[in-house]
């Protein structure tokens, strides 16, 4: 396949420039191979080195980067070291050439535009810091935002670990149900959110989801409120408080509580596949650290680059802009709203406009550029574009081809990453190894990634297995908020030691490195198991479909049967005669065993709010199941018309 043959390879240049070789440099090592393996074998070494290469602050110095001594399931980092990680985004810069210059800046969907400066961006911090203080908040209070992607979401998101206390992103498009259900789970004591906010010009009066929520919560005290929209309110006098009155009044420098280093200061809740959601615990440390190995040590995020990311803070990458770039001294643009309204190209429109060189996509939103027939690299400039970053599930070669091809013009390396809110990257793309379509060309040093059998052993190269990790981290997780039966039941319950991620992937004999979806979306028909991701990419093939999902149904002759729910482009039929379409392209690719029983065809595919395709909700859908948590859902109007199409025998 295409997929094996190498795409893009890194000039001489570029791989001398890269931070990677300046990291190799410091450290004394001669190349890469040699970096992971002394990593992986001691990741103790590797984290205390890298700590000092970025010169990572501590108010007091850490006696011992690792402690293990817990087991696997537990690592400690900068053990008796304390530090805040506000120290190191914001305080750092003061008196130093950075603190001048832009942080952020902020678009909204009705062509607003704000700019902040770090020393702008570290004044409204200490404001609202010092307003949190006046209400009786801090350390170790959970403080919750639900907050659409405007200034006050970064502000409020340092001023809450700024004063010691717990940050906790919801997604802004949750219900009051989700809502209550995770303040309840972390016992938040406040909440941020705005009078009201736009979604696709449609106004959505926010403050009513959270009187809502909040009567359910009965740990909040305190509903802080952002004017955004001037949208009317209904006021709970003592509980709710404007947020510039608030801060009115409130000094522009304030104290920035010394933290434990392993201290939490983030608190970001993902979906299991049933039951309660799982509230990821990071540290002061080790989340900002582990922003500093994958976007800036293994992808090559620099101080001078501007980053367009188009994401909501309830997923893991609005905390890795609001925390992660500010720690590295970088600039990075902030979007309300949609990559495609008010206008189909916005997102290439604003990249073009504001000269953006490092993007982070997904492959989702890739397909949606080119189910509308988007032709950006012929309409708009990307001459300033220098990496583009993808992350949240596998890639189908088309999409893939179409950015590289179409956006990246060749010359632009994609550089994909995969883990998870736990731990952010395990695989990595980099720089300065040549990059085959679809993969990653590396794994996070230290994080001793696999590829394992149902016994835990390492497979020969190019077969696929199980995703783990047997090194560590200094991103990892501390664990599940108030859970720890579960942390150790999902993660670490499989093979001792050894963290269970949950993904399939494979690994060639050059050191590529393949992701194939959820290992348990796997399909297994008569006997033969593939992920859904290879049955998927034959239909997108086609270029007759926007998105499309392979699911397994049980079968009384073959244990499972495939069935195919696919979204048609706008104009395609998804009639007959494109269900015997479908058929004849996934027999002709992978054999008659995998025949579906069924191709049925809707409007769009049940997605998380990070695009991601939840197979699992189609499966329970079409087989008339209970789906499980849906709060994460951007669509879930989209599983009722699943269970529509589904045959009342299945």
């Amino acid at each position: 396949m295409m997929q094996d043959q190498i795409a893009w390879r890194p000039d001489a240049a570029m791989i001398e420039a890269s931070n990677l070789r300046a990291f190799m440099r410091f450290a004394g090592v001669a190349d890469y191979g040699e970096l992971a393996r002394r990593a992986d074998a001691d990741p103790a070494w590797f984290h205390e080195v890298l700590l000092k290469h970025v010169d990572f602050r501590f108010y007091r110095r850490y006696e011992t980067v690792l402690d293990d001594s817990q087991g696997a399931a537990w690592p400690r980092w900068c053990v008796g070291g304390t530090t805040n990680v506000v120290l190191n985004a914001l305080d750092r810069w003061r008196g130093t050439p950075t603190y001048d210059r832009t942080a952020l800046d902020w678009i909204g969907e009705r062509g607003e535009r704000r700019s902040f400066s770090y020393r702008e961006l570290d004044r409204e911090v200490c404001r609202c810091a010092e307003g949190l203080r006046a209400l009786g908040l801090g350390r170790g209070d959970v403080i919750a935002t639900y907050l659409p992607n405007v200034p006050e979401a970064a502000v409020a998101m340092l001023a809450i670990p700024k004063i010691g206390a717990i940050a906790m992103p919801l997604f802004s498009g949750f219900g009051a149900e989700a809502i209550a259900s995770r303040v309840g789970i972390a016992g938040a004591r406040a909440l941020v959110a705005t009078d009201g906010a736009l979604r696709r010009g449609r106004p959505a009066d926010t403050k009513a989801i959270v009187d809502q929520a909040v009567a359910r919560a009965p740990s909040i005290r305190h509903v802080i409120v952002v004017r955004h929209t001037g949208t009317p309110v209904a006021w709970s006098k003592g509980r709710d408080h404007w947020w510039h009155e608030l801060l009115e009044g409130r000094a522009g420098d304030s104290l920035t509580e010394e933290m434990q280093a392993d201290a939490p200061f983030l608190l970001v809740f993902t979906s299991g596949t049933a039951g309660k959601p799982k509230g990821v615990v990071h540290t002061h440390c080790g989340f900002p650290m582990k922003c500093i190995i994958d976007l800036g040590l293994m992808q090559d995020y620099k101080p001078d680059d501007v980053l367009l990311w188009m994401s909501d803070m309830g997923w893991v990458v609005g905390p890795l802009l609001v925390y992660g770039v500010p720690v590295m001294g970088g600039r990075y643009i902030l979007v309300e709203g949609a990559p495609n309204y008010p206008d189909a190209d916005r997102m290439w429109r604003l990249c073009a406009e504001h000269k953006v060189s490092y993007l982070g996509i997904a492959p989702t939103t890739v397909r949606s550029f080119m189910a509308q027939d988007s032709d950006p690299g012929s309409t708009h400039d990307f001459g300033a574009l220098r990496i583009v970053i993808s992350s949240g599930e596998p890639w189908t070669e088309d999409a893939w081809r179409w950015l590289f091809e179409r956006v990246c013009k060749r010359r632009v390396p994609i550089l994909n990453f995969s883990g998870g809110t736990e731990m952010i990257g395990i695989l990595m793309t980099t720089v300065i190894e040549p990059i085959k379509p679809c993969g990653f060309n590396a794994a996070v040093p230290g994080i001793g990634a696999d590829v394992v059998d149902e016994n835990g052993a390492t497979v020969a190269p190019g077969t696929v297995g199980e995703l783990v990790m047997r090194g560590r981290t200094i991103g990892l997780t501390r664990g599940l908020w108030n859970d720890a039966a579960r942390y150790l039941e999902t993660y670490w319950s499989t093979w001792p030691g050894i963290w269970h991620h949950g993904d399939f992937a494979s690994r060639d004999a050059e050191g590529h490195w393949r992701i194939y979806g959820r290992s348990d979306d796997t399909l297994k028909i008569a006997g033969k198991r593939t992920g859904p991701a290879e049955i998927e990419a034959l239909l997108m093939a086609s270029g007759k479909f926007a998105e499309a999902a392979a699911i397994g149904v049980p079968d009384a002759v073959k244990g499972s049967a495939l069935v195919c729910v696919a979204a048609p482009k706008p104009g395609v039929a998804g009639d007959e005669r494109l269900a015997e379409e479908v058929i004849e392209a996934v027999v002709r690719g992978l054999g008659v065993p995998f025949r579906p029983r069924a191709v049925t065809f809707v409007s769009e595919l049940p997605k998380t709010r990070n695009l991601k395709i939840m197979r699992r909700v189609i499966r329970a859908a079409w087989l008339g199941l209970d789906p499980g948590d849906l709060s994460s859902l951007v669509n879930p109007d989209s599983v009722e018309q699943i269970r529509q199409r589904a045959p009342r025998q299945a």
